[in-house]
Parts: structure tokens; sequence; C-alpha cells
């Protein structure tokens, strides 16, 4: 399939040379620009268009083969739009993100939007390939839509989309939250007369939320979040900051005035009394009994240290696996000095010395091994902790073969394991996704239509692609 668009968009972008574009005049810059953003557009409004076409090849019949019948795990039909768009057969996803170079989850949300706009937004669908709308304005519609709480029915979008596509698409984010929540009063949809409300149908949407981007961290060590409260919770928190920060300054805090706003933040989510009755020197109650612990929260810090006579030196920095990023060793000196923190110290494990165990479980100590060795899911592009993962059988496990006096081809050995989150073990189990280890860290996998990644601890990377002609493999029977 051929996508013109995308073609001259890569023919805009590589146009002129660097070389070349020095010598263009101002105004020939200003014209480039605008061509190479017009071209991003109409391929992404085309990548829309691919991702519901995609959809449509993976309906919930295409899961069934010639005999039906339920297997534990297997695909199941996914409804990843609002009411009355298409179901799609759930493990379809994958592929599609793999040769977009985004996760699987990622890829679930862009077929979920173009399904979305096509069916149940449909005047924005028109508009977008048009090129009225950027695609990128009409997906924050479509997700509002798609994840409304009560659910949006099929009326009450094609009311949103009216009112959407009546201004082009230009509606802010606030401006949506309206829309919706006056759709779901005109249409009863939280259960009340649409006619008996006379206040402002807004209120019938709760906003309230506290989100914490915990995938997101800074290479400070520092996470973003955000929140909406009620408004007098709103005053006593701002009130409990500016507190907790003068008396921060007060105790002789050089910090600036948002770095120690936001130590009061952390401040509250501990035990506050045994924080401040550690901080000036106690350690147990009036009973004589000790205080609890004030910090309880996991983190796993991965630190060299070389031995020098009967001194332990630390590196300067180390890996955080919350986050995937770099550690400085004062921070975590800080995070462990900050409160009466456990600390634990658990003993090295040699990544290049390998380990094998009778029979199928895993012990703990082989998990401890694949799970600091892959780090992550090993799936291209997919970066849930290993720590989370499911631990596979690379090479299946044969329960038959001891029993039948066979060589077991699936051994229960760190170089036959990876870590896999659920999803894609169930992937790998239950489709024709295969994967082999090249060493021990690096994988390679081959998708159901031939495309070939390889997958290491620096990432992953797309590999030759299927030749002309070469069509899916066999998928075979489910296995265990």
């Amino acid at each position: 399939m051929a996508f013109p668009i995308i073609e001259r968009m890569i023919e805009t972008l590589a146009g002129p040379g660097a070389g070349e574009v020095e010598d263009l005049t101002a105004s020939d810059l200003l014209a480039l620009a605008r061509g190479s953003k017009t071209a991003e557009d109409r391929a992404a409004a085309e990548l829309l268009q691919v991702a519901a076409r995609w959809a449509d090849l993976h309906p919930p019949e295409s899961i069934h083969t010639a005999a039906s019948f339920t297997v534990a795990g297997c695909e199941h039909e996914e409804p990843i739009a609002g009411p009355g768009t298409p179901l799609v057969a759930e493990f379809c996803v994958a592929e599609l993100g793999t040769v977009l170079g985004i996760t699987s989850g990622s890829a679930k949300k862009l077929i979920g939007h173009a399904l979305e706009l096509r069916h149940r937004l449909p005047r924005l669908w028109a508009q977008v390939h048009a090129g009225r709308v950027p695609a990128w304005r009409a997906r924050a519609v479509a997700e509002v839509t798609i994840h409304s709480t009560p659910a949006l029915t099929r009326e009450a979008a094609a009311f949103v989309d009216a009112q959407v596509a009546a201004v082009a698409g230009k509606i802010g984010p606030a401006q949506l939250d309206r829309l919706v929540a006056e759709t779901i009063k005109r249409h009863g949809l939280a259960g009340q007369d649409p006619a008996a409300d006379p206040e402002d149908g807004y209120l019938h949407v709760d906003p309230r939320h506290v989100t914490i981007h915990d995938e997101d961290v800074h290479f400070a060590g520092t996470v973003r979040l955000e929140a909406e409260v009620d408004l007098a919770d709103g005053l006593d928190l701002h009130q409990a900051l500016a507190h907790r920060a003068a008396t921060l300054k007060a105790l002789g805090s050089q910090e600036s005035l948002d770095a120690r706003r936001a130590k009061a933040l952390g401040d509250l989510a501990r035990t506050q009394t045994a924080l401040d009755l550690f901080q000036h020197g106690h350690t147990s109650g009036p009973d004589g009994q000790a205080l609890p612990v004030a910090r309880e929260v996991v983190l796993h810090a991965h630190v060299d240290a070389t031995l020098s006579g009967d001194t332990t030196v630390f590196g300067s920095t180390g890996r955080l696996e919350e986050g995937q990023r770099l550690l400085l060793l004062d921070q975590l000196k800080s995070w462990c000095g900050d409160s009466r923190t456990k600390v634990t110290v658990k003993p090295v494990v040699d990544l290049n010395q390998p380990k094998a165990a009778p029979g199928y479980a895993i012990p703990d100590r082989i998990r401890e091994l694949v799970v600091l060795r892959d780090r992550v899911c090993v799936f291209p592009w997919c970066g849930r902790p290993a720590r989370g993962c499911d631990v596979d059988h690379v090479t299946e496990y044969d329960h038959d073969a001891d029993a039948e006096g066979r060589p077991q081809p699936g051994p229960t050995h760190t170089d036959n394991l990876a870590a896999l989150c659920r999803f894609h073990h169930r992937l790998k189990t239950h489709t024709a996704w295969r994967y082999a280890i090249i060493e021990p860290g690096i994988f390679e996998w081959t998708s159901p239509h031939g495309h070939r990644y390889r997958r290491d601890r620096d990432g992953t990377t797309a590999l030759d692609p299927p030749g002309p002609g070469q069509g899916p493999p066999r998928i075979p029977s489910p296995r265990r």
C-alpha cells in the first residue's frame, strides 16, 4: 500500500540539504517551514486512516481459527473507543506499534482515536482530512469523548461532534470539558432529569484528580505531578506548604522557596510527627517505644562500589530502577537521611554468571538476575519495569520431557529466560510473534508479518524489513 502524502512529506523534509538551506532567503525559509508543517499535518491525518484501516483488517472474527474454542489468556475482542465503534482483535495493536516505533499502549490509543473520530465524530474526521483541523487537535477531542464518565452514547458524541466541528476544532481543554459536561446533562447520562437542574451542568462532572507522572523521571531525580482539588482543599494545601516552607527556612534551609514547598509536600506524605521528633533528636516516644518508620517508599538503587582496605567506596553515580534514570549518590544519601528510613543492602548479583534450576518454577535468585539484566520488558519498544513483569521461558518448557525420557528443550536457565510484561507474554504465547536470545540480554523478535527487531539494553533497533512477497508465518496452536 502506498501513502503518497507521507512520501511527499519525506521529500519536502529531505528537500534542500544543509548547505542549500543556508543559501535560502528568509521568504524561502518561511515557505519551506509552511510546506513542511502542511506535509506533517497531512501525514498525521493519513496515519489516522491507516490506523482505522488496520482495525478493519483485525475484527474479532479474525481471532478465531477453524475450531472455535476459548483458551485462558488467549486473545480477545477489545473495545478501545466509545460505544458504537467496532471491536478489534486485542493483539493487533502490537505489530502496528512496532513498525511505528511506539509502545503497544500508544498504538492502542492511536487506533482508538481513529475509530472514535471515524465512527462517532465524523464531522471532525472530515475536517481533519480536509486539512482544516490538525490531527493532534482532533485526537485530543477523541481522547475526552472516549474516556468521559459517564460514557457518552453515540447520540451524545454526535452532539459534541457538531459543536466542535462548528468552530473547526478550535476549542481548548476547559471549553471541551464544559461542552462534555453540558452534553451529559442534556442527554441525562448521569441519571438526572436534564430539565430538573437549573445549575450549570459542569457541576455534574467531577474533575478532581491527582496524577503523578512517575514514568517520566527528570535526571535530577524529580517527577511531575498535577492535581485538581476542591477550592477549600487547595487553599488549605497552599497554607500548609507556605507554613512548612517558612519553617524550613527558619531552621536554616538555604533552598529556594519552590524547592522548600516541594519538600514540604513530601513531608505531608510521611508521618509528620515522627519526622519532626527525629529531626529534633528524638528516636522514641515518652514511654520509650521506638517511633514508627516515617518513610516507607521502596526504591531499587544500584550503585557501583569497590573495597579499599576495610572501607567501601561508592561511585558518585548509579541507576534508579524506578523511572530507569541516573541516580546521584548525594541524592540517595539525602533521601535516606531525611527521615527514619529503613535501608536494605542486598548481595551483589553477578550478571555474567548463568544460573539454572530444575523444573519449571523460577526461584527468586534466578528471577532477580533476569530482572537486573533485562531492566524492562524485552518486547520491542516496551518500557514496563522488569520487576513487575513475568519471567518467560523463551523456548517453551516441555512438561512431559522428563517423564518421556527426552532432553528438556526449554530449561529454567538464565540463557532461556526473559522479562515480559503480562500483555506481551500473552502475545508471545498465543500469536505468531517469536523471539530468540542472541546472547544474554540481547533478543531478536520476528513479527507475524516478518518484521524483525533487536532489543538490548540500549533499546530497540528495527532490522531488515520482510522481503517482497514474504507473507506472514503460520499461526501455531496456543501453547502453554
